[in-house]
């Protein structure tokens, strides 16, 4: 594990709220748009509990399976294989599973003995129930913004975690961010910062995702290291918003006016 704790800027009482979390083994929900840091809280945190972190990005292809486990053939024998979330519960490691809403029906099924009073998995396909760690924390998140229909979380499953909402940071927390990851001006950071502020506010595009606070710091990254400004701007926040070429020009043509 490396000792070098990730930077995280508190918001509200999030670390708090996790800590308790954490001591009443109740599992926790951050809700809240890509690039709000959901993740960078996490490893934070895990750091500042010194617990190991084991993290899962959720797709449509996660299954169950690639969770729990699987028989692999090895040499002339069958040998069962854990998956990362029976590792987490085993050994009392916090596990993340980022976008939990995009993983297959069967693993929010999977879990559901996991994040009540039984703190169990039963394993199918060895026919056996392993109990959790003490240390075992089970950690999600989801974006509630894009997430429609099928992708939404039930409330059953929604109701087994304590939940708490991540936003975009205020725009001068956020250029303190970008100061602190990147080593950028001031006055850049701000100007980068008013860009994402203004294009947040652009719901008439349409856009599926908005400026993240990651993207702020990627541009902020190629602009200390030499980009000239606008075509940072142009490839780290613009491009990767949208492929609609009459967005992409209008963008750019705003980004320009204000960098």
């Amino acid at each position: 594990m490396s000792n070098q704790i990730p930077y995280y800027h508190q918001i509200g009482k999030e670390i708090e709220v996790f800590e308790q979390a954490y001591k009443n083994k109740i599992p926790f929900l951050l809700k809240g748009p890509t690039g709000t840091g959901k993740s960078r809280f996490i490893e934070f945190m895990t750091h500042k509990l010194d617990k190991k972190l084991i993290t899962i990005s959720c797709h449509e292809e996660t299954s169950s399976t690639d969770l729990i486990g699987r028989y692999i053939i090895k040499g002339a024998e069958t040998v069962w294989l854990d998956g990362p979330l029976t590792i987490a519960i085993k050994e009392g490691s916090i596990i993340y599973l980022d976008e939990i809403a995009e993983a297959r029906p069967d693993v929010i099924v999977a879990i559901h003995s996991l994040t009540d009073h039984r703190r169990e998995l039963f394993i199918d396909k060895l026919g056996v129930t392993v109990k959790a760690h003490k240390d075992f924390m089970l950690v999600a998140s989801f974006n509630p913004g894009y997430q429609k229909g099928f992708k939404e979380l039930k409330p059953s499953t929604r109701q087994r975690f304590i939940a708490m909402s991540f936003a975009y940071p205020d725009a001068k927390i956020e250029a303190e961010i970008l100061v602190n990851e990147t080593e950028i001006e001031i006055g850049v950071a701000k100007k980068l910062v008013n860009i994402a502020t203004k294009i947040r506010n652009l719901t008439e595009l349409g856009l599926t995702e908005t400026v993240s606070t990651r993207l702020l710091v990627d541009a902020a990254k190629l602009i200390h290291s030499g980009l000239p400004k606008r075509l940072s701007v142009e490839v780290a926040i613009v491009e990767p918003l949208t492929d609609d070429l009459e967005v992409v020009e209008a963008l750019k043509d705003l980004c320009n006016l204000m960098i």
